[in-house]
């Protein structure tokens, strides 16, 4: 039989010394428990080779240290939806989500309604601990009355709302088929635990449907309490509020478990729907635009929503990535859909190390509110590239930095179109940085908007107004 749980933790410290040995949990942590029991079921039912496990964020984010089996990690919150994909796409596959009640019950409690209800035979593990373990100790949804936590010092109360029974909570809804909780308190909780964990596994191998195990378990630290002493307090406190059992089995009812079918696809005819091609994209650029930075630029698009700030910064994004170049593009929408101000990062580098951009090497702004906003972030030396038809007034910016005003709004609107002013904002943004040559923004407007000849021409006619009318403005820049 395969070793499910590895013999020696080669991701634990590079398996050096004790720590090879060694969970990173902490003494008297259930999570080792539940790891222990899943890992036998798993062995005993023979099915390692097809299981795979998803991680969340939280104390088990290093699941993979110690399960040999398929891993894989996911955002906070979403290891169901994650689980539910990894079914879909491999339906042989037998997928366990695995997440503890800050990540499952408080950010994911949207995603685990949604996917226990949908029914599809995959298998949830949820932690409840009753506490944020790895991040401080804060309030979960799982939280008693009156326990005492670091957002809640004196104690929750009832005006912070009541612990929440996830377990109940699953159970009531259509979809699941077995949902059971389970606590490690002693030896004969444990020993139920096992045996709930294996049978919402067997569940899941026989095709019936959705299943839920929750499983009460110690914090010792959190608690402020040595371990036999933590268990102590969960069967003292958490089981009145908690109550163990089964919530849910209807398993043996089920004459037509759902039936799963991967869904073939032809991968060409789908990137050529979406515009993607074999073809490779031509280069233009001779070398990395070092005269604005040796590795990496950074470049700030800032706007009113539906001032076209996020397609500029997409379509240098793509010409970057047309050239060879690491590029990433990162929106930020604020709270307004007109009038305030959204945002998109762009980097232009070697090697991108984070998306944001701080403090940019270029800023351009679409309205008055977005260069009031970043002005004063632009590094030393950089570059300012406004909208002189909308913005009127340019506040301090830092030494060094050049500013250039070009009227958009005010050249698309002589086109006949006012909504090309991003298109003519990318030809001023070419002539005043020269990041690129002209060659590489016209292929992205090409690859990157829509195929149809009159658009790609009128996209092409703003692209060079905005060139002709920064060089008209700015001649020495030439």
């Amino acid at each position: 039989m395969n070793h499910v749980f590895y013999e020696t933790f080669e991701r634990h410290a590079h398996g050096q010394g004790i720590k090879a040995h060694s969970t990173h949990y902490c003494p008297g942590c259930g999570h080792g428990l539940i790891h222990k029991y899943l890992s036998e079921s798993i062995a005993e039912l023979d099915i390692q080779d097809k299981t795979v496990a998803v991680s969340p964020v939280g104390c088990s984010v290093f699941l993979y240290y110690y399960m040999n089996v398929g891993n894989q990690q996911a955002a906070h919150g979403r290891a169901s939806v994650v689980a539910l994909a990894q079914k879909l796409a491999r339906p042989d596959s037998i997928v366990v989500a695995y997440q503890g009640d800050g990540d499952l019950a408080s950010i994911g409690l949207a995603e685990i309604v949604s996917v226990a209800q949908l029914g599809l035979p995959i298998t949830v593990i949820f932690v409840n601990n009753s506490t944020y373990g790895m991040t401080g100790g804060q309030m979960a949804p799982t939280t008693l009355i009156g326990q005492k936590m670091t957002t809640c010092p004196d104690g929750r109360t009832l005006s912070m709302g009541q612990p929440m029974k996830v377990a109940e909570l699953i159970a009531g809804l259509d979809g699941p088929v077995y949902v059971e909780r389970v606590a490690l308190f002693d030896h004969k909780s444990r020993l139920q635990a096992k045996r709930a964990i294996k049978k919402a596994l067997q569940v899941q191998i026989e095709g019936k449907g959705f299943s839920f195990i929750e499983v009460v378990s110690e914090c010792p630290v959190q608690l402020k309490l040595e371990p036999v002493k933590a268990s102590e307090w969960v069967r003292e406190n958490m089981l009145p509020v908690y109550p163990l059992g089964v919530k849910k089995d209807t398993v043996a009812s089920i004459e037509e478990p759902p039936v799963l079918k991967r869904i073939p696809y032809d991968s060409d005819k789908l990137l050529q729907e979406i515009g993607v091609t074999h073809e490779s994209a031509p280069h233009f650029a001779k070398a990395f635009p070092t005269h604005l930075d040796p590795d990496d630029v950074g470049i700030k698009f800032a706007g009113a929503g539906g001032d076209g700030a996020q397609t500029a910064a997409l379509l240098l994004t793509r010409a970057a990535l047309q050239e060879g170049f690491d590029s990433t593009h990162i929106p930020s929408y604020g709270p307004e859909s007109r009038g305030g101000t959204s945002y998109a990062d762009v980097h232009v580098a070697h090697e991108v190390l984070s998306p944001a951009v701080p403090n940019p090497h270029i800023l351009v702004a679409f309205n008055a509110p977005s260069l009031v906003k970043f002005a004063s972030s632009v590094l030393e030396g950089g570059i300012i590239l406004y909208d002189s038809a909308v913005i009127f007034e340019v506040p301090p910016v830092p030494r060094g930095v050049k500013v250039y005003g070009i009227p958009f709004a005010e050249i698309a609107q002589n086109l006949g179109r006012r909504i090309l002013k991003n298109v003519v904002c990318l030809g001023a943004f070419c002539a005043a940085t020269n990041i690129f040559p002209q060659e590489s923004f016209l292929e992205a407007l090409k690859r990157g908007l829509k195929k149809n000849p009159k658009i790609q021409e009128i996209n092409r006619e703003a692209f060079f107004e905005g060139v002709k009318a920064f060089e008209a403005a700015y001649p020495d820049k030439r």
